[in-house]
């Protein structure tokens, strides 16, 4: 997107804010569409951080996402946890990603996750 899309921008701060970290999102960006649920910034990384450092071949990077931001202004990522991009009726991973999004990358959006059919 050009510009960004400012209704988008306001979903995605109010979710930072910490006031909802239910909200359903699908969006399209690249060519993918990933569905999935929005959560804090904060919160992604923690959690991202937590499977890293679970794994023997990864956790040296764990501490990349514990690391404070600071940043200030509107939220500039999309960050999807319980997310999957849908391939035709499948939904990759099946048990859900962790997922981040610039905002800029969306060309379409709407409320709600979509579900999948394995049959």
């Amino acid at each position: 997107m050009s510009k960004l899309d400012e209704l988008l921008v306001e979903v995605a701060a109010l979710v930072e804010s910490g006031r909802s970290n239910q909200m359903s999102l699908t969006v399209v960006a690249g060519g993918a569409v990933i569905t999935g649920r929005l959560a804090p910034e904060a919160v992604w990384r923690e959690r991202v951080s937590e499977v890293l450092a679970a794994s023997a071949r990864l956790s040296n990077f764990s501490a990349v996402f514990t690391a404070v931001t600071g940043k200030e202004g509107p939220p500039t990522h999309l960050h999807f946890h319980v997310a999957r991009i849908l391939q035709g009726a499948v939904g990759i991973p099946e048990t859900g990603g962790m997922y981040r999004v610039a905002i800029e990358d969306v060309s379409a959006w709407t409320i709600g996750d979509f579900s999948y059919s394995d049959h």
